[in-house]
Parts: structure tokens; C-alpha cells; sequence
């Protein structure tokens, strides 16, 4: 029965290897292009800062988990590495049952421990130091299945590794080298061999290959899952084969997990959409599902097993307005994305125990039909119910294929039309194409979300709202872009009445590189918060804290005329040590309807400038440390101002450290577009300054909150008792101040 719903994803070779396949034609190419891209990107990083590009003090961070995953009831040695890892250290995990105490003697290391009953799935670990909080990385939890170790030497055929399947092998990858695995397989055997890699937060870009025992290729995988590789291969004779894992990069000593198995392993579940409370038929597609699945063919691609189960999602997830994963959603895109970040449902797991990975669901208040071909055009679209919101759940299912659905709304108005594909792990790129029954296009539209600093929640997902009419018939084609199909091409089509509502997300995201929020006794750190307003949505958005430790504080931080801002944190002079997590909250209103919605937290994962790798985590990291170099505070706390008119703000500065007394410039932090600011400053030993604010013509009567932030050299060495200490650039935000537009 499936799991419910969880709230915790070539040249010669030398004598005695395996022949390497010749990278020639343009798949080599582009093969031999894409390695040189990965290698100079990296290069590139390895160029960037250490520490943070805006606030250089200290701020550890977890770059390196080794091994990346371990079995539930079991003890594993991990190894972390990273910047400023200063002791002593503490690994915190976002699961009560993962503990980890210090290895003596062995820097970085800690004996890790998982309970029995820690679900299967993945989890954050966190590293609590001398200088604050870091970033998470992913540590993947499994059950019944062995754990193996990858040794060197295992580069030639005499050195592979024996494997009984199934079973994980936790690894480092070769920079030029490769690692090899033997298999005993019987004729008609089906083995399934996966590299998790980016989906555990591991740059590693790895390529599959099976090979019989004399060397020749029968089965390749590379790019499944975003860079991560599957290999799907049948054998063909009793006999030795060999797994051989490679580095597409050359760069070597990146972590990676690698299951091979001969057990059930899911492609996707169809529909990807369920009605909440009400028991639905799901289709499991995928490989050695068991004897009571059926054959299902794929185009291009050996066939695959497809199962019926049943399935009822929990009617409290609308209420919630979430989506819950016991595996963290990286499998969405080429790079780790906020794809979910608009998305209402939970995951599903079809074969618990087995090493498969659970799939998402779109869980929703409407009853789900079918795409049923053939619908190829307007004269062959398919119906849909004659009154309601239409919910349809469809498969691009071969090349070049194209869907079309009539709908008839039931009353005039604003509709929303979306494609839920990305979100929902699918791979077309669909756009959507709207006409009426004359045949004239009404609309075309495609990707929409938001990508702000680090955090990337845009997604091929068409969405949009158009004007429909009662009772005339429309017609809505959906279709990938790039004319492709296949099992994983599944989508769900939804058009309603426009109902407002809004999804929210916050991120760390100061500095080029992934971090945790940490607080300087006295002073202040921010958040990016983004808003996704659904349907039309324009109402007022109130953030607010949960689970804070003593001595933290916050205000009630509305965003207004904006979709994205910041929210601001700051601790007493006298806040004592502390490391944790909290919650975000975020209250909306519009018209006579009230909204609390979770705010979603995510995390970057690469220290890449201007790239938002961003993925969810399920709560967000916060330590309260030693004292900030200064303080900004703001007077009067609440400030009343005309449209199209001028107000003054005091900016009185705390200066706590010695020496701290250079300039300090001020800036807006993530000020909306309607409310102007010239730079200004602090002059060097000075206490405060005044500066004018400037709100546009026409704006309407509303509130909103705001913060500055303060930039300024301070005197630093990592040794407290170093007689000299480097001019370090810090920038700490103000707290904030309500402006309140008459």
C-alpha cells in the first residue's frame, strides 16, 4: 500500500581496463563541450571569496557532506568541510531521531547516528559554530537496503567492487579515473543504477555506463535527473557485468550515492492531481513493479511496468495551503529550483523500503478527469464538465503530440489558466494557446514565477488569467514547446474562476554564497522574502515570526506595491548563545477574505553570483552569536507621509566595537518602487544622520515597512587577543520602520 502523506527527494584504454566508449559525432561533442563548461564554472568558483561579497565577518559555511546518506538504526562517521568551521562544532539535524556527537581527535568528523524509526527520505543537517549557523545540506535516510562503501583502487576490472543488489554505495568520484562495480546477473535480469548527486546537493555531473565483461556498452544514463544519470538495462545472459561511474567534469572528490537495484524503482505517478479526501486510482509507472503490473509502452524507450494502487490525500492539506515532502523536491529542473513554491499537494510512496523516491502530488478541492485521446485538435477536443472548474490531468505521451480541451465557463469573468508540469517533476516545457469557438487565439502564454537574488521560483509552468464569457465555448491546446513526449511528460491543466491567494518564500540571501541567518548580539540580519500573489491577488502581506529564542525580536513587516522585500531580525545586547530553527508566517487580506499561509523556507546551494540555485528546506536556520560591530535604529518608529510629498528619518547608530567609528552608508533594503531614498551616510565617529524620504504621486492610502541598511569598515582578526586587526567591510540592516501612506 503506499505510504500517506509525509511532512518530513576516449581514447585507448590502458592495459587491464574496460574500453572506454569514443566520444566522436556531436552527442561526443556536446559531451566533451559540456564537461569544459562545468570545469571552467568551477574554476571560476573556486576564484570567488571565502567569506560573504557584502558582510566578510566570519559565517560558516557547509559546503561538503561525506557519505551523503546512511541506513535507518545505524551509526555512520560523517565528515564536513567548509569555511569557517570554527570550533566547537555542532550538527544539527532537522529530525529529532538524527543525532551527532564529535569524533575526539578528528577534526570535522562526527559519529552520526539514526534511529530506527526515522522515516526513509531526506533531511537537513546543519553545522552550529564559533561564528554562527550554516547553511543545510541533504542526507538521504534508507530502509531495508544495504550501505556500501566505494574503496580505491576500484578502476579496472580486477579492482571493481562486488555488488549484491539491491544496495546504496556512498562514493567520491574520480577526477580522471572511474569507478567500477561488478554485477552477477541472470538472463531477463532488470537492474536500475541511479546516481543522486545534484539532488543531494552535490556538484558532481556523472555519467552511468553499462558494460559486459569484454568491455562493450549495453546501457548508458546521463542528464535523468537533472545532471544525475540513470541507467536501465535488462541482461541478456547469466553472467559479469560492470557498472562504471565517471566524472563528467574531471574533477574528482565529489560525493555522490549510487543505487543499484533490481527492485521496484518509480518513473512517475498518473494522474499527478487528486481531489483531497476522496479516494483516488493512481497509475504507478516504472520497472520491476511485480507481477500484478501490466506492460506499458514507451516510445523510443524499453517498456515499463504500470500498477494500480488507491491513494486518499489528507482533506487538511487546503487548509494548510502547503506542499509536504518526506524527500526534499530536487528533481525539478537542471538546477536545484524553487519549483514547489506555488504548488498545494504532499508526495506519495508507491514501494516504501525500496529505494524508490516518492512523487508529487497536486492535491486540490476539484474532482479530476482524464485526458483521453485522441484530442490532437479543435475538432477532436475533448469535453470537460459543462459547468465548474475544469481539473484535467494529461501525458504529452509521444513526440510532436498536442492536447486540446473545450471548456464552457459557467459564469462571465476572470478565469485562471494554468499548466502544473515542473512543478509536479514533469519534464515538457508546455505552453498554452486559448480561442474561441470562431477559432481566433485569445491568448498565448508560458513560464511565470519569480527569481529574486538567490531565490529562483520561476517555472515553465504557463500561467495567466483571461476575461471568459457564460456559456461560449472555448478552446485550450496544451503542448511542450519543443515537440517532445514520453512517461515523464505529464502535466495537469487547471481553469477557474480566479480565486485570490498568495504563496510566500523566504531566503538567506546577503552574500554569493549559501549561509544560515546569523544575529550579532545588538544588531540586526534580513531575510529576502518573495510573494507569489495568485489569481489577481493585491492585498496587503504581514510577516511574522514563531519559535524565536529569547532576546530575538522582530516588528510585524507588511509588504505593499511590492512582490518581494525583507525581513528583519535583531537581538538584545544581551541575547544569550543560541542555535535553531524558526518559522516564518505570512497573513494577507483582501476585500473580506483573510489568508495565514506558512511563509515557504528555501536555501542557495552554490556560492554562484547571479545564479539562483535555490531548493526548499523545511525550516529555517537562525544562531545568535557575539556582539554586532553596530547597531541601526530608526526614529520615529512610525512615519506618516503624503503622496507626491517629502518626510525625514533619523538613523541613530550604536557603535559597539572598538575602533568601529568609520563611516557608515546608508542605503534602502528592498524598498518598494513607490518610496525613493538618496544615499546617505554617517559621517566617521558620528552617532546619527537624517535623510528624506519621497513617496510617488498617486499613491493610495496604505502601509507598509521598510529598513535600511548600513555599510562600514570595522576592525577585525579572527584571534580576539591578534594585536592588529584587518578593516573588514560588514553591512547589518536597520530595524525597520511602518510608513503610513494619508
Amino acid at each position: 500500500m503506499p505510504a500517506p502523506c509525509a511532512a518530513r527527494p576516449a581514447s585507448r584504454a590502458a592495459p587491464g581496463r574496460l574500453a572506454a566508449p569514443a566520444l566522436s559525432g556531436t552527442r561526443g561533442t556536446l559531451r566533451l563541450a559540456h564537461a569544459r563548461c562545468w570545469l571552467l564554472r568551477f574554476a571560476a568558483l573556486a576564484l570567488l571569496p571565502a567569506g560573504p561579497a557584502q558582510a566578510q565577518l566570519p559565517t560558516p559555511r557547509l559546503d561538503r557532506l561525506v557519505p551523503l546518506g546512511a541506513a535507518a538504526n545505524s551509526t555512520v562517521e560523517i565528515e564536513v568541510a567548509g569555511p569557517d568551521l570554527d570550533g566547537p562544532l555542532v550538527l544539527l539535524a532537522d529530525h529529532p531521531g538524527i543525532t551527532a556527537v564529535a569524533v575526539p581527535e578528528k577534526p570535522n568528523r562526527f559519529a552520526l547516528r539514526v534511529a530506527a524509526d526515522v522515516p526513509e527520505g531526506t533531511y537537513d543537517l546543519r553545522l552550529a559554530g564559533r561564528w554562527g549557523i550554516s547553511n543545510p545540506r541533504l542526507f538521504a535516510v534508507s530502509h531495508n537496503l544495504s550501505e556500501l562503501t566505494e574503496n580505491e583502487p576500484n578502476n579496472t576490472p580486477q579492482e571493481a567492487h562486488e555488488l549484491a543488489l539491491p544496495c546504496y554505495v556512498n562514493g567520491l568520484s574520480d577526477g580522471n579515473g572511474e569507478d567500477l562495480f561488478r554485477l552477477t546477473l541472470r538472463r531477463g535480469q532488470r537492474v536500475v543504477a541511479e546516481c543522486l548527486a545534484q539532488r543531494l546537493d552535490s556538484p558532481l555531473d556523472a555519467n552511468l555506463t553499462i558494460l559486459s565483461a569484454e568491455g562493450q556498452v549495453l546501457a548508458s544514463g546521463s542528464d535523468e535527473y537533472g545532471r544525475d544519470p540513470l541507467a536501465d538495462f535488462v541482461a541478456p545472459a547469466d553472467g559479469t557485468y560492470y557498472l562504471r561511474l565517471a566524472d563528467l567534469s574531471f574533477r574528482g572528490g565529489l560525493p555522490y550515492r549510487l543505487l543499484v537495484t533490481d527492485g521496484p524503482h518509480v518513473e512517475n505517478v498518473f494522474p499527478a492531481a487528486v481531489e483531497a479526501g476522496k479516494p483516488a486510482e493512481l497509475v504507478v509507472l516504472g520497472r520491476n513493479l511485480g507481477p500484478q503490473s501490466q506492460a506499458w509502452e514507451q516510445p523510443g524507450g524499453p517498456p515499463l511496468d504500470a500498477l494500480r494502487i488507491s491513494f486518499t490525500a489528507p482533506q487538511q492539506l487546503l487548509q494548510q495551503g502547503e506542499f509536504l515532502f518526506q524527500e526534499h523536491p530536487t528533481t525539478h529542473s537542471v538546477l536545484p529550483t524553487a519549483a514547489t513554491c506555488t504548488l498545494v499537494g504532499c508526495q506519495i510512496h508507491p514501494f516504501p523500503g525500496c529505494g524508490t523516491h516518492p512523487q508529487p502530488l497536486l492535491v486540490a478541492d476539484t474532482p479530476v478527469s482524464l485526458e483521453a485521446e485522441p484530442n490532437d485538435n479543435p475538432q477532436q477536443a475533448q469535453a470537460t464538465p459543462a459547468t465548474g472548474p475544469l481539473l484535467a490531468a494529461g501525458r504529452l505521451q509521444r513526440p510532436r503530440d498536442t492536447d486540446w480541451f473545450q471548456f464552457i465557463p459557467a459564469a462571465d469573468g476572470t478565469h485562471a489558466i494554468e499548466v502544473y508540469c515542473e512543478r509536479i517533476a514533469g519534464r515538457a516545457d508546455p505552453y498554452v494557446v486559448l480561442q474561441d469557438a470562431q477559432g481566433q487565439r485569445l491568448a498565448e502564454f508560458d513560464d511565470f514565477g519569480a527569481r529574486y537574488n538567490a531565490f529562483d521560483g520561476h517555472v515553465r509552468d504557463p500561467v495567466n488569467t483571461v476575461q471568459l464569457r457564460a456559456k461560449q465555448t472555448y478552446f485550450i491546446l496544451v503542448r511542450d514547446r519543443y515537440g517532445r513526449g514520453g512517461p515523464r511528460f505529464h502535466y495537469v491543466l487547471a481553469v477557474r474562476p480566479a480565486a485570490p491567494d498568495l504563496f510566500a518564500a523566504a531566503i538567506h540571501s546577503q552574500n554569493p554564497g549559501p549561509g544560515g541567518l546569523n544575529l550579532g548580539r545588538g544588531g540586526a540580519a534580513w531575510v529576502d522574502v518573495v510573494l507569489h500573489p495568485r489569481d489577481g491577488y493585491n492585498g496587503p502581506v504581514t510577516i511574522s515570526a514563531e519559535g524565536l529564542p529569547p532576546g530575538v525580536r522582530f516588528a510585524p513587516t507588511t509588504l505593499r506595491f511590492a512582490t518581494s522585500g525583507s525581513f528583519v531580525l535583531w537581538a538584545d545586547a544581551d541575547a544569550p548563545d543560541w542555535s535553531g530553527t524558526i518559522k516564518l508566517i505570512a497573513e494577507g487580506r483582501q476585500q473580506d477574505q483573510t489568508f495565514r499561509r506558512a511563509v515557504r523556507p528555501y536555501t542557495r546551494v552554490w556560492p554562484e553570483a547571479n545564479i539562483g540555485t535555490s531548493r526548499p528546506t523545511r525550516e529555517l536556520g537562525l544562531a545568535v552569536r557575539d556582539q554586532a560591530p553596530f547597531a541601526l535604529r530608526l526614529e520615529p518608529p512610525e512615519l506618516s507621509i503624503k503622496a507626491g510629498e517629502q518626510a525625514r528619518l533619523l538613523v541613530k547608530a550604536v557603535r559597539y566595537w572598538p575602533g568601529a567609528d568609520q563611516r557608515i552608508a546608508l542605503s534602502p533594503l528592498a524598498f518598494p518602487g513607490v518610496l525613493q531614498m538618496q544615499a546617505g551616510e554617517i559621517p566617521p565617529g558620528a552617532s546619527e544622520a537624517e535623510i528624506t524620504l519621497t513617496l510617488n504621486q498617486g499613491v493610495p492610502e496604505a502601509e507598509f515597512t521598510v529598513a535600511l541598511l548600513g555599510q562600514s569598515q570595522v576592525p577585525f582578526n579572527k584571534d580576539p587577543q591578534a594585536a592588529s586587526r584587518t578593516p573588514t567591510l560588514v553591512t547589518l540592516p536597520s530595524q525597520p520602520v511602518r510608513v503610513r501612506v494619508e
